[in-house]
């Protein structure tokens, strides 16, 4: 199948689920951990979110640092919310409610888009050159292969429907092969998170899955992966998750608030204890400055597949 011949083929099965995403909901902050609520000092606010793709517990003890360690360096209150899906964080983000979000490449282009003024802040070092992993249950007998086509025939999962590293970029690298990223048995399924992922081709419900590979590796790293998932693939690399600044947040503190956010995440040292803590939960060396250009191939697949309109 050609590439041409996958976008036009799946952009209304896409298009459902980013819709489905993006939808309303009752309750778009996540009940799961309490928020990072410091106490009221007479300091300027600034709230901080993430798309949930991990489990609650790693995003709440990760973005609660986080907030810690921006309160004391630039003398502000920052507090983090949970959101309950990504398509939350989206929303929240152009309504003003979340003030900077570390997104994934597709959502952080879906709310640049929807937020007039919106400005990437920084991304880790890691982000310039992002990949996937493709991984398989031991039973299949596949060994690691950059051949992706021996994956059409088993039953395949992905994280969220507008995961960047879960979902965008793993469809479109299985396209390149000839892979129609719809037409595995039964239909992908979407775990909705990388963890979650990893759970379920180690229990045998899907044979095959994707996921970013920063957390890949660090569950790798933590012996938390069960012996019976293994990589088989590694995709090439894009550009993936960033901070995104939102305008009303510019409006409230002042117009230096881009640059010192920049600053402040660029100057994080692997020297310093507290800074090393954070660049450490991130699985980062450090950040890097960030600009809208970096994500211009996301957004071109994205508006193929009717992701972005």
């Amino acid at each position: 199948m050609s590439r041409r011949g996958f976008l036009a083929g799946s952009a209304a099965a896409l298009t459902a689920a980013a819709l489905a995403a993006c939808g309303d909901r009752s309750s778009p902050v996540s009940s799961s951990g309490d928020a990072n609520t410091p106490a009221t000092t007479g300091r300027q606010t600034l709230t901080i979110g993430a798309i949930p793709d991990q489990d609650p517990e790693v995003l709440q003890r990760l973005y609660g640092t986080v907030a810690d360690a921006m309160s004391d360096g630039l003398d502000l209150d920052v507090t983090y919310q949970p959101v309950t899906d990504y398509g939350a964080a989206v929303s929240l983000f152009r309504t003003g409610d979340l003030d900077l979000v570390w997104f994934g490449g597709l959502t952080g282009v879906q709310a640049r888009l929807q937020t007039p003024g919106a400005e990437p802040i920084a991304q880790r070092d890691i982000d310039e050159s992002f990949h996937s992993v493709f991984v398989v249950n031991a039973a299949t007998g596949l060994s690691p292969a950059d051949d992706l086509t021996p994956l059409a025939d088993l039953r395949f999962t992905y994280g969220s429907e507008t995961s960047t590293s879960g979902r965008l970029m793993p469809a479109f690298f299985l396209s390149e092969q000839g892979v129609d990223p719809q037409g595995f048995p039964g239909g992908p399924g979407f775990s909705g998170s990388h963890d979650a992922t990893i759970e379920l081709v180690a229990s045998g419900s899907y044979q095959a899955g994707v996921l970013n590979e920063q957390v890949w590796n660090s569950r790798t790293a933590e012996g938390a992966v069960d012996p019976a998932v293994v990589q088989y693939a590694r995709t090439p690399a894009y550009h993936d998750y960033h901070w995104l600044l939102g305008p009303q947040a510019v409006e409230r503190v002042g117009d230096d608030l881009p640059g010192r956010l920049t600053d402040w995440f660029t100057g994080l040292s692997p020297d310093d204890p507290a800074d090393a803590e954070v660049l450490e939960l991130f699985g980062a060396g450090s950040f890097i400055p960030t600009e809208a250009s970096n994500y211009t191939q996301i957004e071109e697949i994205g508006r193929e597949l009717g992701l972005i309109s």
